[in-house]
């Protein structure tokens, strides 16, 4: 549920670019940024996995989900295109 909600977010920040708005600001530097920014998070998440910090694992993890989710919001892709994929991996 609340990845459905956090892509209705970033899908209307797109359509309706706020002032002062990072996801906004994403869009606006385009798919090249937005991918790089996705690796720098993996990145993140990798380092803090090794170092066993918890909270900041989960905080990067999070920061990780959100960024996919802007990728995928400018790939047109959406949250129920990936359950489907990963269902058809499950069965």
């Amino acid at each position: 549920m609340v990845i459905e909600e956090l892509y209705a977010i970033i899908r209307d920040r797109r359509q309706n670019p706020p002032q002062g708005s990072y996801t906004a600001s994403l869009f606006e530097a385009g798919l090249t940024r937005i991918a790089q920014k996705v690796g720098e998070e993996a990145t993140e998440v990798v380092v803090a996995a090794l170092a066993q910090e918890e909270d900041r694992l989960v905080e990067e993890v999070a920061d990780l989900a959100y960024h996919v989710l802007v990728l995928m919001t400018a790939r047109g892709i959406t949250p129920a295109e990936v359950a489907q994929e990963l269902r058809r991996r499950h069965k």
